[in-house]
């Protein structure tokens, strides 16, 4: 026996189709059934008026008979009755009881035949209960009798039964119809039906093939991008089909969106960890390199001290300076992984006017062949921060607008309140920015073009820190360049109802 584990699963087109066809052939069965028994009922009262009509007739011809007979003296049959008259039935029975004896026959175009005494008892016990019956004489076929009766001229009575076979073949002729037309409108219902569903499961068949082959293309590595997509013509979102399409697309422009977001922060890794390896290997190289210059320095001939002493310091130095670069970058990449945790603010209140004093006179030693100079309003701009770490957003811009822009360039650093936000601009008139690198120019390690470059020992992370600081602040930083204008600005929502102290 077959488990039904194993049984294979109908398509949704085979389940509609069934569907379908099984209630179709039920309604047009029970409309066979209430038409044959309708038609049946009618068949049957039109029989039982034509035996009504015929028994006159022949009660008629009875009576007609017994006269004749009471002068003549010959006895009544039904063979006498019926010699010589036609009928309109296919057949007629006629059985006559008198007190001469019972007789009957069956007329039909072909002649008559004579019942037997057997088939007269038959018809006798059938109209004993009741005035009419049906009755099937055996090869003779099936009648439906009616009894009549008529006083002969001597005053007995004559008991006459009158039958009518019933029409069958309308009845079969009509099932035969039934049946064919049935079966016919099946069929064509079948083929219709199975063209109109899969015309209509056309679009799904369209999601299943897109589906099927983004579920073969490969996702987990390298570049991805999805391609396939329902066609438009299959993804029609006023069908109920059609939105499946629709929202397949949808889902596909998503998860593409989300691929090329993950191979592009893949790739942002991939140049981290380089960037972060190659800051790192210099000053490496550089303290291995000046340690071994000691270790022979310390290891040479003793005429030569004062020489090895000077070699041995210099090499001091120079790892001392190459192990506080590489602990700079290090505290800097600490201190981006804790802000985008969340951690390493402590707010408190800010005073934006003084944070940018302070931050402009730290920055003066550092470039002082730059024009440096200042914007800030009258009245102090307060708002809530860590003022460390805003302090260092200035830092950074100040020294970033330094860095990158040739000797003689002024630099401006400005504050201002505007609604309800505060702002933090750094302005330069340098060369400005290459558009090709504007959109990475917040990135980790972040390289401008020859315009700006880097000329100092920085780590490359100054920007990303600055951004990380003011989106930690629930701010935006954003810049704008073009040759001779680039601003840096910084914006920080204030509290509703918050003004300067």
């Amino acid at each position: 026996m077959t488990s039904l584990g194993l049984t294979r699963p109908l398509t949704l087109q085979t389940r509609l189709l069934c569907a379908v066809i099984g209630f179709v052939s039920l309604i047009l069965i029970i409309v066979a059934v209430i038409t044959s028994a309708t038609l049946g009922r009618a068949l049957e009262g039109k029989l039982q008026e034509q035996v009504k009509t015929t028994a006159a007739q022949t009660t008629y011809l009875t009576a007609a008979q017994a006269e004749s007979s009471a002068d003549s003296g010959e006895p009544i049959t039904a063979q006498t009755v019926l010699a010589g008259q036609h009928f309109p039935s296919s057949a007629v029975l006629l059985a006559i009881a008198s007190a001469d004896g019972a007789s009957g026959v069956v007329a039909t175009a072909d002649g008559t035949t004579v019942l037997t005494d057997t088939q007269l008892i038959a018809i006798d016990r059938a109209v004993q209960s009741s005035g009419s019956a049906s009755i099937r004489l055996g090869d003779l076929g099936a009648f439906r009798v009616t009894v009549t009766q008529v006083a002969d001229a001597r005053g007995n009575e004559i008991a006459i039964v009158t039958g009518l076979p019933p029409d069958d073949r309308t009845l079969a002729q009509l099932l035969t119809v039934i049946t064919l037309a049935t079966l016919g409108g099946l069929i064509l219902l079948a083929l219709t039906t199975a063209v109109t569903i899969r015309f209509s499961l056309a679009p799904l068949r369209a999601v299943a093939r897109t589906a099927t082959r983004v579920a073969n293309q490969p996702l987990d590595r390298g570049a991805v991008t999805i391609t396939e997509r329902v066609p438009a013509t299959e993804a029609d979102p006023r069908t109920e089909i059609g939105i499946v399409g629709a929202s397949l697309n949808t889902l596909l422009d998503h998860v593409n969106d989300s691929l090329a977001s993950r191979q592009q922060n893949e790739e942002r890794m991939r140049r981290f960890v380089a960037d972060a390896s190659h800051e790192l290997r210099t000053p490496l190289a550089s303290i291995r390199g000046y340690s071994e210059l000691s270790l022979r320095a310390l290891q040479t001939e003793t005429p030569g001290a004062a020489r090895t002493t000077e070699d041995t310091r210099m090499a001091l130095e120079r790892i001392q300076a190459q192990s506080l670069r590489m602990t700079r970058l290090v505290e800097d990449l600490l201190l981006l992984a804790r802000l985008d945790e969340g951690q390493e603010l402590v707010h408190g209140t800010v005073d934006l006017t003084q944070l940018a004093l302070e931050g402009l006179a730290d920055a003066r030693p550092t470039g002082p062949n730059h024009s440096w100079s200042i914007d800030v309003p009258e009245e102090p701009v307060i708002m809530p921060g860590d003022a460390g770490r805003l302090h260092q957003v200035v830092a950074n811009l100040l020294a970033n607008a330094r860095t990158h822009t040739p000797e003689g360039t002024e630099i401006t650093l400005g504050v201002a309140r505007e609604g309800d936000e505060a702002l933090i601009r750094v302005h330069d008139n340098g060369p400005g920015i290459d558009p090709h690198v504007r959109e990475e120019l917040f990135a980790r390690f972040a390289r401008g073009d020859d315009s700006r470059t880097r000329q100092t020992g920085g780590t490359g992370l100054g920007l990303a820190i600055a951004k990380a600081i003011v989106e930690g602040h629930r701010g935006t930083i954003t810049v704008e360049s073009a040759p001779g204008d680039t601003t840096f600005t910084a914006r920080f929502p204030l509290p509703a109802g918050s003004a300067a102290a």
